[in-house]
């Protein structure tokens, strides 16, 4: 029997039916159930580094992700409320309208998305609230440590997580439940709603299309083919689809959830052999993980220029240089071609962001900030703990136990574009061969 007459489900960074656990629990326990996503109007405005936090090609894949979620409810008589403005008024209007008696959310690793999860039970200490870790690979509970206690640096975190093998505690991922309970809500509010969001173009044949649809498939694909079996040598290519796993971006929104991943892999290893390469797909989803709990950790230290250290980078802010890192117009040519494949795409490769951060940090002297800042806008894989807690590794301010990481971009375009192929296509021919036009203060240099 229900044990709530009416419940709400907040999703976030799970924007999935099947292996989530937490809304397979709110099936259970409620008689109706209301399908929230919020989309704070902040987010496509200008933040304190006078760029959005989520630019057209994140906007364009995370509709695609909603549209996706909106069809799965609906094949199970549920529907999707997509409300633009701040998360506390839309939930205090659906609580005092319909009654909420309980409330479902996914923890999440952003500080902010946390302070309102916090405010929310303060506000409302009547309401059942049921949490849990949807977006990660391992509960707290797991963890062979206290979160304070968090290793200051991922190799130390792995070699724990492996001493004790949590890889074979980790459950396999569970299929979508069936049937979800009714929305009180009217099918004509809904819609009108998601009639009242921002518009943005559907590009039909772009490799990267939002949803849990289109990840499974990728998934199924990928792990069905060779491609993990050599994943270790071809995942430093700057420009090619099936260099590497791309499951990032559906990742990031939780339309695919790391245990699906990790799931379709143990299952290729059995089938097709585990080698360096299939491990080195366990490793990066380790490094994902340190990440996320990295920022549970920290808090709002992820976004302090001086990171959990104690002094800052020598670095300042140059508008024009910034201006020129953006749009792919400096003097170094592998990393105007990184971003403007960035700007073109919304994505770019590993490799590639350690080098464009690399020249923002070092041979800019930008603030780190900025540059994460500009993924955050641009990138579809955007995920709030990876993003910053990278930005400040590649900036000496964060898990880097070596410090700055100043990588030679001669030598890795040598490296990885030896043919010049991936600068020919996405560089800049009319790039500037002069870092500064301006001085600090932003004027001319005569």
């Amino acid at each position: 029997m229900a044990l709530h007459r009416v419940g709400l489900y907040w999703f976030s960074n799970d924007l999935r039916v099947a292996d989530n656990p937490l809304l397979a629990q709110a099936a259970n326990e409620c008689q109706q159930l209301i399908c929230l996503y919020v989309l704070p109007p902040e987010s496509r405005q200008p933040n304190r580094y006078g760029l959005r936090g989520l630019g057209e090609q994140r906007w364009r894949f995370l509709q695609g992700s909603l549209r996706d979620l909106q069809q799965q409810l609906q094949a199970r008589g549920q529907q999707l409320l997509v409300l633009q403005q701040n998360p506390l008024h839309s939930l205090a209007e659906l609580i005092s309208t319909h009654g909420i008696e309980a409330i479902y959310f996914a923890q999440h690793a952003g500080y902010y998305e946390r302070r309102y999860q916090h405010i929310l039970r303060q506000r409302y200490p009547f309401i059942h609230y049921n949490s849990a870790a949807t977006h990660t690979l391992f509960d707290p509970l797991q963890l062979p440590f206290d979160l304070a206690d968090l290793p200051d640096n991922f190799s130390k975190f792995r070699r724990l997580v492996e001493s004790i093998d949590l890889r074979a505690r980790i459950a396999a991922a569970e299929p979508a439940a069936i049937a979800l309970p009714r929305s009180p809500l009217k099918a004509e509010l809904v819609l009108q709603k998601w009639q009242q969001l921002p518009a943005t173009k559907v590009i039909a044949d772009h490799p990267w299309q939002g949803g849990s649809s289109a990840a499974l498939q990728h998934v199924q694909q990928y792990f069905a083919s060779s491609a993990p079996q050599t994943y270790k040598e071809t995942r430093n290519a700057l420009d090619d689809w099936s260099s590497s796993t791309k499951f990032s971006a559906w990742l990031a929104d939780g339309s695919l959830s790391v245990r699906q991943i990790l799931t379709a892999l143990t299952q290729h290893e059995q089938q097709q052999g585990a080698n360096d390469s299939t491990y080195w797909i366990w490793f990066e989803l380790l490094w994902r993980e340190y990440f996320q709990w990295y920022a549970h950790a920290h808090g709002k230290r992820l976004f302090a220029f001086s990171g959990l250290k104690q002094r800052g980078p020598a670095t300042s802010f140059y508008p024009a240089r910034f201006q020129k890192w953006c749009s792919g117009n400096t003097p170094y040519p592998v990393v105007n071609a990184c971003m403007r494949q960035l700007n073109t795409t919304g994505y770019m490769s590993n490799r590639g962001r350690q080098l464009v951060a690399s020249c923002l940090v070092h041979e800019l002297a930008l603030d780190w900030r900025y540059g994460a800042a500009y993924f955050e806008q641009q990138l579809i894989d955007y995920d709030v703990a990876a993003n910053w807690g990278n930005w400040q590794y590649l900036a000496g301010v964060g898990a880097d136990p070596r410090g700055h990481r100043r990588f030679d971009l001669d030598k890795q375009t040598r490296q990885y574009d030896p043919q010049g192929s991936f600068i020919a296509y996405w560089g800049n021919s009319q790039a500037s061969l002069v870092l500064d036009d301006c001085d600090a203060a932003d004027w001319p240099i005569s």
